[in-house]
């Protein structure tokens, strides 16, 4: 009786947490109904344009879950402060053409006089949970405070560490408007967000946010949900084109050939900002592992290709820095290296200089 009692006290406070408005809200009513006709909707949830197992062949998730937890691979985290430049983003003069890195996946674009905010995530952590996956230390000297208006937010998918509740909600007063897949702007509208400044998309669909700045959302190779239910909004990624200058977007992926597929389609590209981090080979078909990275930059026929997906949060089992290191000497070992794209936190990115230089930060941090 006192065992049942208290399975049914630990299921209640589980659903109770589970009601928390960080959690978002699952589509409904009309929102439902234009998710059901698209085409990329079968079986009663969004699926990727190739079969994409959770894990690869011949792993499982309690082999998975062991290691995570009492097999950790040193230096998963830093011993010592991520370095970090703070910029004045908010008096930073219109005409100029950046991008500026908040680690992971998170930056900001200004192009054509206009400021876009990708993937924000400035609470400290990238789980649902307080404490549970804490950002490395310097690399949370960025706060919303420190952004100027912003014109168009735009979110890849709804997992924690690209949709960040604490940052949506104190970007409210300053979006203008939100670009999504289809399904990811009932979190928004439960937020508190007016419909009217949400556009949600499927794959392959055309904006015309500005006389100048066209948007294209297209796939990629992974997964989405924030409780239980999976798959219930759309993942995607970005073409962001102006009359001078075309870039890739890229959200959390696995390798497939919808890279060569875009690279053919809306390539060749200035930039490619590519999934590079939180990789494993157990989990290959939902994230890049560096070889990847490497590979989806010739498919996309990129000129500069920017890693992404690392160096804030501990979300895999290799050490923090292997992303950028792996990419690099992948990179260096081609006949024809791609010019990567590795600022510092806060590093002014110039998009139309491509004479510009980065150092290997990371190889002076512990």
């Amino acid at each position: 009786m006192t065992i049942t009692f208290i399975l049914l006290l630990v299921l209640l406070a589980v659903y109770l947490f589970l009601q928390d408005a960080r959690f978002g809200k699952a589509p409904t009513g009309e929102r439902l109904a234009l998710i059901q006709k698209s085409p990329n909707y079968k079986n009663g949830k969004f699926e990727n344009e190739h079969f994409t197992p959770d894990l690869t062949e011949g792993y499982t998730m309690t082999g998975v879950l062991f290691e995570f937890l009492f097999k950790k691979k040193e230096h998963r985290i830093p011993a010592d402060l991520i370095p970090s430049i703070k910029t004045d983003l908010i008096n930073l003069p219109t005409d100029k053409d950046i991008l500026v890195w908040f680690g992971h996946s998170s930056y900001f674009i200004q192009i054509e006089g206009k400021r876009i905010l990708v993937d924000p995530v400035f609470s400290g952590n990238a789980s649902p949970i307080a404490g549970t996956t804490k950002a490395f230390k310097g690399t949370d000297i960025y706060t919303v405070d420190d952004l100027p208006e912003i014109d168009y937010l735009l979110i890849t998918h709804d997992h924690y560490d690209h949709l960040d509740y604490k940052t949506i909600l104190k970007l409210k007063t300053k979006t203008k408007q939100i670009v999504c897949g289809l399904g990811v702007g009932s979190h928004f509208e439960f937020w508190g967000f007016s419909s009217d400044s949400i556009i949600e998309k499927d794959w392959y669909e055309k904006i015309e946010l500005d006389a100048n700045i066209t948007l294209y959302t297209a796939p990629t190779r992974h997964f989405s949900g924030r409780a239980f239910k999976r798959c219930n909004t759309l993942w995607l990624s970005f073409i962001l084109q102006t009359p001078t200058y075309k870039m890739y977007l890229g959200g959390d992926s696995g390798y497939d050939t919808h890279f060569a597929a875009i690279g053919e389609k809306y390539g060749p590209f200035d930039l490619a900002l590519v999934d590079n981090g939180q990789y494993d080979i157990k989990w290959k078909y939902i994230h890049n592992l560096p070889e990847n990275v490497i590979q989806a930059a010739k498919d996309l026929k990129t000129k500069r290709l920017f890693p992404v997906h690392s160096s804030k949060f501990p979300l895999a089992n290799h050490a923090w820095d292997e992303p950028l290191k792996r990419v690099t000497q992948l990179n260096q070992n081609e006949t024809n290296p791609i010019p990567l794209i590795t600022p510092m936190i806060g590093e002014l990115v110039e998009l139309k200089n491509e004479e510009q230089e980065f150092r290997q930060w990371w190889k002076n941090v512990k």
